[in-house]
């Protein structure tokens, strides 16, 4: 007689779950509840699968929307002190180099090693100038926090609440009582409902996994905020979880100020590292990086050494686009990173950026290298390879660099990237003709390349194609107003076209290019100093 053994089906449901295979576990979980709706077991397991499949780290992951920006009625000043903002533009007196050095994105901060959710967009001041900038890293359609990674679409379970047949109760809509209605099977009272959300510790993992289910499955902000606000009152508003969790709904809803408060009281009830990470985060996003530089510094008296709150700092100082922008402190910040974790992708990254941009490519070819043994493999880090071995005239790595770089492109705006890099190298050797033909092709993977337009227009200046080469400037600069380099190229091309315009006596068209070459060579001094303020 043969015996088959089986592993219960819970447990097995439970080492699906350790293993990280959410939705085999949650199948499993549903055959358990079909046979018993009422095992609390296998309905927190499944609410918790449900959760990990769609969980986002609120702590590092943020992206300010169209929404956000356009429709902020948060008022800041319109020349704030140096150094207290994060949004308009100021000086760069903190030691890190000029634009003509390091290229600088829209809202004037130079660019960094890393790509962070919102470092590719800055503040555009028109609706326009905001539809046409890139939200986000991976795509260039312009998207609000909330259709950007809140919604989901096609969501066939809503909740995971199980009435007395066993079948799954679609929610929406509902308040959190009647949600407690149908979990209990009976009608509650407020009263009820907050000695029932748990009998017998108020912190309880049944209503831990209810409030992230609600909040991160089903992005019921508004029901997930009742929840944790009953259950604050039931633990006599002395529990710190879930006042990070009304932190957390606060947070979501724009309600920055209730956040704060909420935070500051779970801080004083536990000292946490994603407290002080969460409240960091509202004080970012209500433009007051001071206060957020000695909160950090504040949990690093707590906590000494912890690798988030040092690189809190750092971020701090590469954000701020005044004063504050010293992106050598935000280095030496990258270096205690390193410290603490020697595998940290974020700090390397940022530090070889940093010594590239500071004339040291042999220096940061050792960092890039790093990258490559820790199983980094990607085209960036291809294509920076190929620019350190290019400066520091390892010239066999160049090329091959950059074709593995081409080989492991995801999309067109990489590969344009990589064309304009390749150029850039064409025009150091001398190679004029490769340089015209790789800015051509960086322009027919992506058009809106305001680097190769610039670049293509002072080649068909030494060409003598001087209308092409001002067709060429004008949609550069249209393209990228942040950048000086197209402006101070057409006050070249101007004044040019002013002295040709002398010496064949046509004096009114020579009259209109040198005007319309110093508005450019002013617009060009102004971008180049950082947007410096002007003496009132």
């Amino acid at each position: 007689m043969e015996v088959t053994l089986s592993m219960d089906p819970l447990f097995l449901a439970w080492s699906y779950f350790r293993r990280r295979k959410y939705q085999k576990c949650s199948d499993l979980c549903t055959k358990v509840l079909e046979e018993n709706p009422y095992d609390q077991a296998a309905w927190s397991l499944k609410t918790r699968a449900l959760t990990e499949m769609v969980y986002i780290d609120e702590v590092d992951v943020d992206q300010e929307g169209i929404a956000e920006i356009m429709l902020d009625e948060s008022a800041i000043a319109q020349v704030a002190r140096p150094g207290t903002s994060l949004r308009l533009p100021g000086t760069i007196q903190g030691g890190g180099p000029t634009p003509a050095v390091r290229p600088v994105t829209q809202s004037g901060r130079p660019i960094t090693g890393f790509v962070r959710p919102s470092t590719q967009s800055g503040r555009p001041g028109t609706m326009e100038q905001a539809i046409r900038t890139p939200r986000t890293a991976n795509t260039a359609r312009p998207v609000t926090s909330a259709s950007g990674r809140f919604v989901r679409l096609g969501t066939v379970v809503t909740c995971c609440f199980i009435n007395l047949s066993g079948f799954y109760v679609n929610t929406s809509g509902w308040t959190i009582y009647k949600l407690v209605q149908v979990k209990f099977g009976k009608v509650c009272t407020e009263t009820k409902f907050i000695q029932g959300i748990s009998a017998t510790n108020h912190k309880s993992l049944m209503d831990m996994t209810l409030f992230e289910y609600i909040f991160h499955h089903e992005n019921d902000v508004k029901n997930a905020l009742d929840l944790a606000a009953l259950a604050t009152e039931h633990a006599q508003f002395k529990d710190w979880w879930w006042k990070v969790q009304l932190g957390k709904c606060y947070y979501r809803l724009g309600l920055y100020r209730e956040a704060e408060k909420q935070f500051r009281s779970a801080l004083s009830h536990q000292e946490f590292v994603d407290t002080y990470l969460y409240l960091a985060k509202v004080y970012q996003r209500m433009d007051q990086p001071i206060t957020a530089l000695s909160l950090f510094k504040q949990g690093l008296d707590h906590f000494p050494g912890e690798v988030t709150l040092l690189t809190g700092i750092a971020r701090i100082h590469e954000a701020c686009i005044t004063e504050m922008n010293n992106i050598t402190s935000a280095t030496e910040y990258y270096k205690d990173v390193l410290k603490q974790d020697n595998t940290h992708v974020e700090a390397i990254a940022c530090i070889g950026s940093n010594h590239f941009y500071t004339d040291q490519p042999e220096i940061a070819l050792r960092f890039y290298r790093r990258l490559l043994q820790m199983g980094v493999y990607n085209c960036q880090l291809y294509n920076n390879l190929g620019l350190c071995c290019f400066y520091a005239q390892q010239y066999d790595m160049t090329l091959s660099s950059f074709e593995r770089a081409l080989a492991l492109v995801s999309s067109d705006e990489e590969q344009a990237d990589i064309w304009y890099n390749i150029g850039h190298v064409a025009v150091g050797i001398g190679d004029l003709t490769l340089a015209y033909q790789c800015f051509k092709l960086a322009l027919a993977f992506n058009n809106d390349h305001a680097e190769a337009y610039n670049n293509l227009a002072v080649l068909e200046l030494r060409k003598g194609r001087i209308e092409q080469a001002k067709a060429f400037l004008q949609t550069a600069a249209s393209l990228a107003p942040h950048m000086y380099e197209p402006h101070f190229n057409f006050a070249v091309l101007s004044d040019k076209i002013h002295f040709s315009g002398c010496e064949h006596g046509a004096s009114f068209q020579a009259f209109i290019g040198l005007e319309v070459g110093y508005t450019a060579a002013q617009s060009s001094i102004d971008l180049s100093s950082f947007g410096s303020p002007s003496i009132q």
